[in-house]
């Protein structure tokens, strides 16, 4: 890869933070023929530390030669600190939670995809707070930004990056010994059943719960365990339905 191709800040995050993950980390990644190797694709993964945005888009990144950008929430780009001008630098999107229209909410990714960008979410929302750490039930804007923009959806499994930092369970940074990263990447999954339809409720709970399927599948395959029949629901969304 040739960093002088994708940007200051990009070039900056690789320069400082490459040297430390090659020391710390084993790294086994897999399945990334899977990528389009151009044009807008969404790779829904698994979220299981705060740590694994770095180790996933290492394997994203060197595994396909592509620039993988992460959707994170609109308060992070304002300002104009390290964070502020890191995200917005580096080219991340924005999510603008809060808004009365959803689809509204997903703009700057649709527009994203559309100009060929290889998007990185995350279904959960946030860090699987289930005690395994094990995928949580998720949130429809996975299917509602596919559908919307017509990308493919490859979904991508992630383990070992909970041992560095998990604060849920054991707060601070656990560097040593040194742990193994797996990051597998599937087949596109299939949401042709519910493209061109109206994004009913229905449409997009359904098509989540086949991406989410998958996904579950696969870090199955990849932990050689059997996740838990029950899928854990975040105290949040519980409180939401209630």
């Amino acid at each position: 890869m040739r960093l002088g191709r994708i940007g200051f800040w990009y070039r900056l995050a690789v320069v400082i933070l490459k040297p430390p993950l090659l020391l710390l980390t084993k790294r086994r990644w897999r399945g990334f023929e899977h990528v389009p190797k151009e044009g807008g694709a969404i790779l829904a993964s698994n979220h299981i530390s705060h740590a694994d945005p770095l180790t996933l888009a290492d394997a994203i990144m060197f595994s396909t030669k592509r620039m993988p950008k992460f959707l994170a929430k609109a308060s992070l780009f304002k300002g104009n600190g390290l964070v502020g001008r890191t995200v917005r630098g580096a080219g991340q999107i924005p999510v603008h939670r809060n808004t009365a229209d959803a689809s509204a909410a997903l703009r700057d990714a649709v527009l994203a995809l559309q100009r060929g960008e290889l998007v990185v979410i995350y279904p959960e929302g946030t860090v699987s707070r289930d005690p395994g750490k094990w995928p949580m039930a998720a949130r429809t804007g996975v299917a509602r930004l596919a559908l919307l923009s017509g990308a493919p959806v490859i979904p991508v499994a992630q383990w070992g990056a909970q041992a560095i930092l998990d604060s849920y369970r054991t707060p601070g940074l656990h560097l040593l010994p040194r742990h193994r990263i797996d990051v597998v990447a599937g087949p596109e999954i299939d949401l042709s059943p519910w493209r061109g339809q109206e994004l009913s409720s229905e449409v997009l709970h359904d098509a989540t719960a086949v991406i989410m399927a998958r996904l579950r599948e696969m870090v199955e395959e990849l932990r050689g365990e059997t996740a838990p029949s029950v899928i854990h629901v975040p105290e949040s969304d519980r409180e939401k339905t209630a």
